[in-house]
């Protein structure tokens, strides 16, 4: 997945109704509650002002839940 382009977005009610999963990262951004929506946090450490080898040790705890959350949603789908 090429995430070149991508950006943090806010999580208005709109985003959220267009989404099954919802997830936060502890770091203070507000969220809009949605009836029948999955709710996760998956705290991480603020990047903001952190050496480099820190933001990618971030980085690949974020792609191994991914990883893992995509191969649940795949399983289910198989059932």
């Amino acid at each position: 997945m090429d995430i070149t382009g991508a950006f943090p977005k806010p999580l208005t009610d709109e985003v959220v109704r267009a989404v099954g999963i919802v997830i936060t990262m502890s770091l203070g951004d507000a969220c809009p509650i949605v009836s029948d929506r999955r709710y996760l946090d998956w705290p991480v450490t603020d990047p903001e002002s952190v050496p480099i080898a820190v933001i990618r040790a971030i980085r690949d705890e974020i792609k191994t839940r991914i990883e893992a959350l995509t191969a649940e949603i795949d399983a289910k789908q198989e059932a």
